[in-house]
């Protein structure tokens, strides 16, 4: 039923994206894309594209030369794909990776959409203002620095960091070189009982029932875990039991795909529908099927 729903009609002329993965299967991105193409009627198509660790340099070629109009780029190639793409926005610079790739007659140019997301997402979804808050984000990954690059540029005035090696946190507190917030970095353990506003978690602790360290949380918190898959983490029971407002991944995947589509079709993005159709897959997909847990970048 999710293929029929779906499908799309490819001809000569239909335009072509996807995402490329290592595995590729499982991402809720063709769904939103093919949902969002055809509602507005442009002769579209995105399909997963399953490129394996080290074959990412052999690959990126071959969307020029096949036609492609883009890509995005999930775990494990976003940093790799940075190295190899010379033309690089802003955001791909400073965190050194990119998630969204557009072709054009230059050749293939570089970009982040996860920072701009999750800022879209705070701000229209949440309706939280990070300015002169204090943060917590458990991780130091790519998603980590997204997260805390957006937090610092709406001028979060504290921002904790909670890893389970604080060295690994050091190309994090690099990206946020030069901007005003306050960077604080300790281990795991160090979160219990903090006094945050917002906690967002960019680590896969809770896809398999794991519990994370937790601050203070009351109805003056806003959560964020970023994993969607499965819908209903630890941390957000926890988080709604105690009166807190809690959301999952699905809102930055959204948002962080919405700007990737502006980027490759100059359209604006029908976000309801690509709701819409990301939330009847997820659905549909659970319990029966059980696809590999996945974070807000996919």
């Amino acid at each position: 039923m999710r293929e029929e729903r779906h499908a799309a009609r490819v001809g000569g002329s239909t335009r072509t994206v996807g995402v490329i993965g290592w595995p590729a299967s499982g991402s809720l991105s063709p769904v939103i894309h093919n949902a969002a193409f055809a509602a507005l009627g442009l002769d579209w198509v995105y399909v997963p594209l399953p490129v394996p660790p080290g074959e990412l340099r052999a690959a990126l070629p071959g969307l020029v030369a096949v036609g492609f109009a883009g890509a995005n780029v999930t775990m494990p190639h976003k940093t790799e794909a940075a190295s190899l793409v010379r033309d690089l926005s802003e955001d791909a610079e400073r965190l050194q990776a990119v998630n969204t790739i557009v072709v054009g007659p230059a050749g293939l140019s570089g970009h982040n959409t996860d920072t701009p997301g999750f800022d879209r997402f705070l701000r229209r979804d949440a309706g939280f203002d990070p300015a002169g808050r204090t943060a917590l984000v458990f991780g130091a990954g790519g998603a980590a620095r997204a997260c805390a690059l957006a937090l610092a540029r709406g001028g979060v005035e504290r921002l904790l960091i909670a890893v389970r090696e604080p060295s690994r946190a050091d190309p994090l507190v690099r990206t946020l070189d030069g901007l005003p917030s306050e960077v604080r970095v300790g281990t795991l353990e160090s979160a219990e009982g903090a006094d945050v506003d917002l906690v967002v978690n960019a680590t896969p602790v809770g896809a398999e029932g794991e519990a994370l360290p937790l601050p203070r949380l009351h109805p003056d918190v806003l959560v964020v875990d970023l994993l969607y898959r499965p819908s209903a983490t630890p941390l957000l029971s926890v988080a709604r039991a105690r009166g807190a407002q809690a959301f999952g991944g699905l809102g930055l995947l959204l948002h962080q795909a919405a700007l990737s589509f502006e980027l490759w079709t100059g359209r604006e993005p029908p976000l309801a529908v690509m709701s819409a159709a990301a939330l009847a897959e997820m659905a549909e997909t659970a319990p029966r099927d059980t696809p590999p847990p996945q974070p807000a970048s996919r």
